[in-house]
């Protein structure tokens, strides 16, 4: 399966930055691959799962309002290409998204089977859920049927509420091109979610806010730590709306 960290590189690209994007995810998967091909059975046995439960949950939290919609299977099919996946393993990522649809799929544990393989990397998980919400807000409304399964999704990973909303303020905020078709008033009120402090917050915590979130989701640090390269996109990302939200509040309060 040495196909799975181009696919998974393939896929964090092609939402950071489109085709170029997506050409770069499929470099470092490249690396990826390259070096679990080597003995790293752990990391290719998150690969695998990775891969599988991405399109499974995909197409069960798609399904779970009660019908699958055109735009949800228009996303969907943008996330394979996005990966760059040949005819095959189109065919398997499809297999998955209709496997997560059936009433019978077992939600919770392969979420946990995920989770114990994902481990203490709390960066994974909030990877595969920054996916899953791509996905879902990429497909158009989120309804409250929805919004519950994708909490379930984070809390199974570990990922906190605090941490859902500050990633899904990331992902709405590219999503619509950086806020470009919000007005002043939300593009503000989105820029303080990201940085997960209120308009209230004095200068000094926004700038500590600022400071530790470019910290925590560095790329280099974060692949210092053990990230996989594939994921690199999703903390490129991250640190870009970070970047643009503290700028925004920073204009906005006048200060240096």
């Amino acid at each position: 399966m040495q196909w799975l960290g181009k696919s998974i590189g393939g896929l964090i690209g092609a939402f950071v930055a489109g085709p170029v994007g997506s050409l770069l995810g499929v470099l470092v998967g490249h690396r990826w691959d390259e070096s679990t091909s080597t003995g790293r059975g752990g990391i290719r046995a998150i690969s695998q799962l990775f891969f599988e439960v991405t399109f499974e949950i995909m197409g069960h939290v798609a399904k779970v309002d009660g019908r699958v919609s055109e735009d949800e299977v228009r996303v969907a099919r943008r996330i394979m290409h996005g990966m760059r996946l040949t005819d095959p393993q189109v065919q398997s990522a499809i297999e998955r998204f209709t496997r997560g649809k059936t009433a019978s799929y077992p939600f919770e544990s392969r979420l946990r089977a995920l989770a114990e393989q994902i481990g203490g990397r709390a960066d994974l998980a909030r990877a595969f859920v920054q996916i899953q919400l791509q996905s879902a807000i990429g497909a158009g409304q989120v309804g409250g049927d929805k919004r519950q399964l994708l909490w379930r999704v984070a809390d199974a990973l570990g990922v906190t509420r605090a941490e859902l909303a500050q990633v899904e303020a990331v992902v709405r905020g590219f999503v619509r091109g950086g806020a470009a078709h919000a007005t002043p008033a939300e593009a503000l009120d989105g820029a303080y979610r990201v940085l997960g402090v209120s308009a209230q917050a004095g200068d000094d915590e926004v700038k500590t806010a600022y400071r530790r979130l470019m910290s925590q989701h560095h790329p280099d640090k974060l692949v210092a730590r053990g990230l996989p390269e594939s994921m690199i996109g999703v903390a490129e990302q991250k640190t870009h709306e970070v970047r643009t939200a503290y700028e925004r509040i920073k204009t906005q309060r006048g200060f240096k």
